[in-house]
């Protein structure tokens, strides 16, 4: 189609991608049309660039992750016994804590894994005499112990006097039929009776004298006795 005769020709100008403003000629002429795409593109990618770098920042302010930790708790009954016991946790951590007067612990703090809790107390043994623990996931509570009172245990020695005039006797006592023996008393024995307050309960004994005179000679061994110790 030819145009208008007379007539004028619009046109309008365009900033290149360097600023310069560029004037089309009469018709447009084929290619011409690249430059608002090349301007496109160029807004595009600065974009993009753009975001990427608002992406990094804010990954960079998030928080560091936080560590779980776990309790382990417990009582040592009865209370009367169970207070003041010692209870020692071994293990991926190793503590000490002290029951209370009502006989409750507690450890605090402590990571996942394998542990064992053992509680003490002079006179006193507990059931059981410890406990294995796992955490994995949550607390362990009710990790319970019963103290019970350790009874006195003695053995008592009689025999017959000597017939010859001696000081006193010599005590000796053994874990073994026939010995050896031990000696457990300082000085000799007056009279004819003799008291152990050493020996262990669930512990077997075995008990002989000799007779001592004036010059410290002993007579040969007296038959042996045992003692058994509930």
């Amino acid at each position: 189609m030819e145009p208008l005769k007379g007539g004028k020709v619009g046109y309008s100008t365009v900033d290149d991608a360097r600023g310069k403003r560029a004037r089309p000629k009469s018709q447009a002429r084929p290619g011409k049309a690249a430059g608002f795409v090349l301007v496109v593109m160029f807004l595009t990618t600065s974009l993009a660039a753009g975001c990427a770098g608002v992406t990094a920042t804010t990954q960079g302010t998030n928080p560091p992750p936080q560590t779980q930790t776990y309790s382990i708790s417990g009582t040592a009954m009865p209370a009367a016994d169970g207070s003041g016991a010692t209870i020692t946790l071994s293990g991926v951590t190793s503590k000490t804590t002290t029951a209370d007067t009502s006989g409750n612990y507690d450890f605090t703090g402590l990571a996942r894994g394998t542990y064992v809790v053992t509680p003490s107390k002079p006179g006193f043994t507990f059931s059981p005499s410890s406990q294995s623990v796992t955490i994995s996931t949550s607390d362990a509570a009710a990790v319970d112990f019963t103290a019970a009172s350790l009874q006195a245990h003695s053995a008592t020695l009689s025999w017959t006097a000597s017939t010859t005039t001696v000081v006193g006797y010599d005590i000796y006592r053994g874990t073994t039929a026939g010995g050896p023996y031990v000696l457990l008393n300082s000085s000799p024995v007056q009279g004819e009776t003799y008291t152990d307050t050493t020996v262990q309960s669930g512990e077997t004994y075995f008990y002989v004298t000799a007779a001592v005179d004036s010059s410290g000679n002993q007579s040969v061994y007296s038959n042996e006795v045992q003692a058994v110790i509930p």
